[in-house]
């Protein structure tokens, strides 16, 4: 596997795949500053001759980046799934997408490409989660929730069941969303409320 990206977030991707013993054999990061990341080298800027039957991994936390990265890559995209994770049979996982440690997917679960399901994240039966979205740690999305392109929901924060939530939004950490939240929405509290527009990233 290649990842691209040599961050925080890389970190937690390396832990998953080593978890299925699944070994990297480069990492691509546009910082020509820096070396290694553990005991991996860090190569540069993308290069799609490198290695080119490997999957790659877009080790990189932001939504609009991982966006922007995922066009210009030539390598088949992988996926991570750490061990730990509870991940129901029929629970389908696009391309790209990382699923942390102690994460639930309930069944007829869908997940787009390139989506990220942080640490303890719970996504409950029948929800949708379209590509490049984000659900932070010990986020809780109850059955039936559809979650758009780009959305970010943030750490702890609750989504009701059957609510649908725009692309390109934000849901604060420990919001509870009671109701649907339309496209590049920014929306905080208990219930969660809209305090402004998101910048349009699609």
């Amino acid at each position: 596997m290649l990842l691209f990206g040599s961050s925080g977030h890389a970190k937690v991707v390396l832990d998953c795949l080593k978890s299925q013993n699944i070994s990297v054999n480069g990492i691509f990061d546009d910082d020509l500053r820096k070396e290694k990341l553990y005991n991996i080298s860090v190569i540069g800027k993308y290069n799609s001759n490198f290695l080119p039957k490997e999957k790659i991994i877009l080790s990189v936390g932001d939504n609009a980046i991982r966006k922007k990265i995922s066009k210009i890559v030539k390598h088949k995209f992988g996926i991570a799934k750490h061990l730990s994770a509870s991940i129901a049979k029929d629970a389908e996982i696009g391309v790209g997408s990382v699923i942390f440690h102690k994460a639930i997917l309930q069944v007829s679960v869908k997940i787009g490409k390139h989506v990220i399901i942080n640490t303890a994240a719970s996504i409950d039966h029948d929800c949708i989660i379209k590509d490049f979205a984000h659900i932070s740690p010990n986020a809780t999305l109850c059955g039936g929730v559809e979650i758009g392109e780009g959305t970010h929901i943030g750490a702890a924060a609750v989504v009701i069941p059957n609510i649908k939530i725009g692309k390109w939004c934000i849901i604060g950490a420990g919001s509870v969303v009671i109701k649907d939240v339309p496209d590049y929405s920014v929306v905080v509290g208990n219930p969660a409320k809209q305090i402004k527009t998101a910048t349009k990233k699609d």
